[in-house]
């Protein structure tokens, strides 16, 4: 752009409006910066911007028209701008709240994480330890697949697998080193027939814990739900028996240290796709030293409960293998112990027992064919030997597996 113009003939050259030096040189009008003159060449509240040979006013933000030609207004009016101001400062207060909050929860997370023995696992380094917000997608009600008096079960994906959340009762689960030891040991138990432990979460009031997930659901559902009952056949039974007894007898006699189930059903006998059975929610119940055998309080289901655990609160290995019998009793006849009814399912094979008389009459139909018989009556005569009141007379989950296993045997010959 020129910043000189020149007259001829004999020229006279003077820079142009804008521009400021000496004409006769090339060159030699640079720019003027108005902006930078003492006084603010924007008289009517416009920002003064300079360019080539001038200078703009456009107006402050807030503000409309051009600064040069008319004055700079106020867009929004005083009203306007108090209520922005008032939205402003809730919103301020909001977000300095949620994270106040925010931070409290923090804190709250890292001490139930503190007091459920997150420490202790850490070093043990056997266990995946899951955040809260991992979980929380799953414990959706859409989700819930069990409830019961130990808590709730949600099936649900995590890290691609399904999985089983068990979100247990406030108060139901032990605190601190208990929790964290029955955890590691719980860790340790890996077995065909036993349910594995992935996972648990400690950043809640009571430990959240990930279990595989089983896809047919529980033993109890196959023989007693009239929605999802399955027809089984004896051999089915049998498998189911003696892979459930293989798993009880590898928590009494083949872990570093005894497990106790304390609470044996068929609800808690979970079956996958080939319905083989895995033991589950071992973890209520206590891993008792040999010294302490007493236990504080009664655990378990009543309709599976061991007399002399009930009289007594003195929980063996026996205390497993009697509810195994009563398991038993009602894969053969696919009737459920009921302790409301006087323990009924029981009394009846006891009694024929007692009358050495046959128990056909109790015996699921669906299985009772004669060339069965025989068969059906070695498993009711085992499972009168796992209840019977006398403890020391009682046969042990190892002799029950093996027995189990030799039956099953001598069905493929």
């Amino acid at each position: 752009m020129a910043s000189r113009s020149c007259a001829t003939p004999g020229y006279i050259c003077k820079c142009l409006d804008g521009y400021a030096g000496n004409p006769y040189f090339p060159n030699g009008c640079p720019d003027i910066d108005e902006c930078n003159l003492l006084q603010n060449p924007c008289s009517n509240g416009g920002v003064c911007t300079n360019k080539l040979g001038g200078y703009d006013c456009p107006c402050k933000f807030g503000m409309k028209n051009d600064g040069r030609g008319g004055t700079c207004t106020d867009i929004f009016p005083i009203a306007a701008k108090a209520a922005v101001g008032a939205i402003g400062g809730v919103l301020l207060a909001v977000i300095i709240s949620f994270l106040v909050i925010l931070r409290k929860e923090k804190k709250k997370a890292n001490e139930l994480y503190k007091r459920n023995g997150g420490p202790t696992l850490e070093k043990a380094n056997v266990i995946k330890l899951f955040k809260k917000d991992e979980l929380m997608p799953i414990l959706k009600n859409s989700n819930l697949i069990g409830k019961g008096c130990f808590g709730e079960v949600y099936k649900g994906l995590l890290e691609n697998k399904l999985v089983a959340v068990k979100k247990p009762i406030n108060g139901s689960v032990l605190e601190s080193e208990q929790f964290a030891n029955e955890v590691i040991i719980q860790s340790q138990v890996i077995h065909k027939n036993i349910v594995r432990l992935i996972g648990c979460c400690l950043e809640v009031d009571a430990p959240m814990l990930v279990y595989e997930f089983i896809s047919q659901g529980s033993l109890h559902d196959m023989l007693h739900n009239n929605n999802n009952k399955v027809a089984l056949n004896l051999d089915a039974r049998l498998s189911i028996a003696a892979h459930s007894a293989d798993g009880l007898a590898y928590m009494h006699s083949k872990t570093n240290i005894r497990i106790l189930h304390g609470d044996v059903k068929p609800a808690n006998i979970l079956l996958d796709d080939n319905f083989i059975p895995k033991i589950s929610d071992f973890g209520i119940s206590r891993l008792i030293a040999r010294d302490k055998e007493h236990t504080a309080s009664i655990i378990g289901d009543m309709n599976y409960m061991d007399p002399v655990y009930l009289q007594e609160g003195l929980l063996t290995e026996k205390s497993d293998v009697y509810s195994f019998g009563v398991v038993i009793l009602e894969l053969i006849s696919r009737r459920r112990a009921m302790h409301s009814d006087n323990n009924k399912l029981v009394k009846n094979f006891l009694e024929a027992h007692k009358k050495q008389n046959k128990a056909t009459e109790f015996f699921d139909k669906e299985i009772a064919i004669t060339e069965d018989l025989e068969l059906l009556d070695n498993l009711a005569s085992m499972a009168v030997e796992c209840l019977s009141l006398d403890v020391d007379q009682r046969t042990t989950m190892m002799e029950v597996a093996e027995r189990l296993l030799i039956l099953g045997r001598s069905r493929k010959v």
